[in-house]
């Protein structure tokens, strides 16, 4: 090797010891419900830090098998586990925002927010008892609405989906019936209808199916314009879906009632709320086998807690009120460690 290749050499080693390692980006997977909204803060945490977010929606069932696998540095899932699932596993579990799931329809002469619907009147759909858009339950909520003669299509998610928990719940709090027979959970032996996958899947197939009724995030109902039906809720009142009719109903909110804030907003009092609000939650390894990169996921989560508010509102996304925020971060702290036992977010905060 000659004196120049080897300066050359030389100077390659050098410079590779003394640059800045780039952070990897981070991987998640898991619900479809906050996917839109993750999206555009990943987009903007790229331009301010050069890190990216690889995030899968592939539904909370898949998010939680994900990240039980250590496949993906953080899971992502709309139905909270349960404390002791969360302690067998070695997970922690967070809320990042809130939002709603909403009714959207296909019915010809019906627009946005005409079609008045009770809970026990959208239970009775999705279980079969009501099959006609004329049905005598309907148009007496609908009085002056021309509803045609026509055969109802339910469609629901045929993943496991925790927009289908949040649903679910809700029609198992509004109607015995649905309770004693269908219950609730992420999957359930839907009665009627046809499935389609991830909240993208059914939004597709309602806007294909005419006189079709589906079940989608807010933020998906925006974005392909379609119709969404008012709800009535637990004060009787019929109200339209939007952030601070979901902020509404997460008012009194207890965080601190479920292991992992996994607490349920549903059919919530309040003349202004929209009764099927949840959150979405995170779902991190108290102990990760890599730890480098979930300090990168904690800083993401954090930058979002911090700047991504109006991102969320742009989507009708309900941001987390600042206390709740501070009390993840102490959870952060006080259960997150490396293998020394060191504080991941600690370690990185600031």
């Amino acid at each position: 090797m000659t004196r120049l290749s080897l300066a050359l050499a030389a100077g390659l080693a050098a410079a590779m010891m003394t640059a800045p390692t780039l952070a990897a980006d981070i991987t998640g997977a898991g619900a479809t419900f906050p996917f839109p909204l993750y999206s555009k803060w990943a987009e903007a945490y790229r331009k301010e830090t050069g890190v990216g977010l690889n995030y899968q929606s592939i539904g909370s069932g898949g998010g939680i098998r994900q990240i039980k696998a250590k496949t993906v540095d953080f899971g992502a899932t709309d139905a909270p586990l349960k404390g002791e699932d969360l302690e067998q596993s070695g997970l922690v579990q967070f809320p990042t925002v809130l939002g709603g799931v909403v009714p959207v329809v296909n019915v010809q002469g019906v627009q946005d927010g005409e079609l008045k619907l009770s809970g026990e009147v959208l239970a009775d759909i999705f279980r079969g008892r009501i099959r006609k858009w004329n049905d005598p339950k309907i148009a007496a909520l609908n009085a002056g609405l021309g509803l045609p003669d026509a055969t109802i299509t339910p469609v629901y998610r045929s993943d496991g989906s925790g927009t289908t928990s949040i649903f679910t719940d809700y029609l198992s709090k509004v109607s015995a019936d649905w309770k004693r027979e269908l219950g609730s959970g992420t999957a359930i032996n839907w009665p009627v209808g046809q499935g389609g996958k991830g909240n993208e899947g059914v939004a597709a197939t309602v806007k294909q199916v005419l006189n079709s009724i589906g079940y989608v995030e807010y933020a998906y109902a925006k974005q392909n314009k379609m119709p969404v039906a008012r709800l009535q809720n637990r004060d009787g009142e019929f109200v339209a879906p939007n952030e601070a009719a979901f902020a509404a109903a997460a008012a009194g909110a207890d965080w601190k009632a479920a292991p992992g804030f996994g607490i349920s907003l549903t059919n919530q009092p309040g003349a202004k709320a929209w009764p099927i609000t949840g959150a979405t939650f995170i779902l991190l390894h108290k102990s990760p086998e890599k730890p480098e990169q979930v300090r990168e996921a904690l800083k993401f989560f954090d930058w979002a807690y911090r700047n991504g508010d109006k991102l969320a509102a742009d989507l009708d996304y309900v941001p987390l009120p600042d206390s709740v925020a501070d009390e993840v971060r102490r959870v952060w702290t006080q259960e997150l460690k490396d293998k020394s036992g060191q504080p991941l977010y600690a370690a990185t905060a600031g």
